[in-house]
């Protein structure tokens, strides 16, 4: 059977004009838009900050697609839509980080409020970039001033009720760790004036012991002291901070590169910045 060149061309349009709507199809289920609860009480915020550990590295698995409808995402465009991995936006290789599995664990004691995530972490950003008017070169951001912007965005509609912290990585150096302590025990009175919430729970994580021996210039592998440190300063602002914890990284693994949590410890780290939250909402109402 033949067919006229016009006629085989108006086939592949419109074979062209399907495919494209069922793929686009496909990307609108990807993301699926959600509207808050009217009632901000029951729509309660978190706030993510850091580097990549917080944005997420870690390969998805199944488990990840899974979304559950009580815990929401600020995207990139400042619009609500389920929350699913990723679910940073930093760098194009943004993969599975601890917040998934944080909100969907903040959101299980109770079924009659929404968890809204506000993913702020950028891969790679040391804590000097954390403060206002701050730019970081690698992505041409403000880290801090982006995430000042989009708190208070969702604070429109929401309460904020707690901040994670993941960072550390690029301040394990014999400088910048000496300085730790009193770097992030300003970001976090920072972040309190600035959002208006001077007793909001700050919750901040150790670094993996993975992270504690490195190669140096000659290629030998030597215990890095300044990422100890970091953790020691970590640890002991539960001594000098109000409403602060901290979580351990042990017993996590790296996802090959000695750098990044794999999946699985992503979701762990999750779940502990969950439970150290729960734990310090506790005492605040008491």
């Amino acid at each position: 059977m033949k067919y006229s060149a016009a006629l085989l061309l108006t086939l592949a349009l419109l074979l062209g004009s399907n495919l494209g709507l069922q793929a686009q199809g496909l990307k609108s289920k990807v993301r699926e838009s959600a509207t808050p609860p009217i009632r901000k009480e029951k729509f309660q915020l978190y706030l993510l900050v850091g580097q990549s550990n917080m944005a997420g590295r870690g390969y998805p698995e199944a488990q990840d697609t899974v979304p559950d409808r009580h815990v929401l995402r600020l995207n990139q465009a400042g619009a609500w839509e389920i929350a699913k991995e990723p679910i940073h936006f930093d760098k194009p290789i943004a993969g599975v980080g601890p917040g998934l599995a944080f909100g969907k664990a903040m959101a299980a004691p109770d079924t009659s409020v929404v968890i809204g995530l506000i993913p702020c972490a950028v891969g790679g950003s040391g804590i000097a970039v954390w403060q206002p008017g701050a730019y970081y070169e690698a992505t041409k951001t403000n880290p801090y001033d982006d995430a000042i912007a989009r708190a208070k965005l969702a604070m429109q509609t929401g309460k904020l009720k707690g901040i994670i912290w993941h960072q550390g990585e690029t301040d394990s150096n014999p400088t910048d760790s000496k300085l730790y302590a009193q770097n992030l025990t300003a970001l976090i009175a920072r972040f309190r004036h600035d959002l208006q919430s001077p007793a909001v729970p700050f919750v901040a994580g150790q670094l993996p012991e993975f992270q504690f021996v490195k190669p140096d210039s000659t290629g030998h592998r030597q215990v890095n002291e300044a990422a100890i440190q970091v953790n020691k300063s970590v640890a002991q602002l539960k001594k000098t901070v109000p409403n602060y914890a901290c979580v351990t990284a042990e017993g996590t693994k790296d996802r090959g590169d000695q750098l990044h949590f794999d999946a699985a410890s992503a979701r762990l780290m999750g779940r502990r910045y969950a439970a150290a939250m729960l734990g310090l909402l506790k005492k605040k109402h008491r």
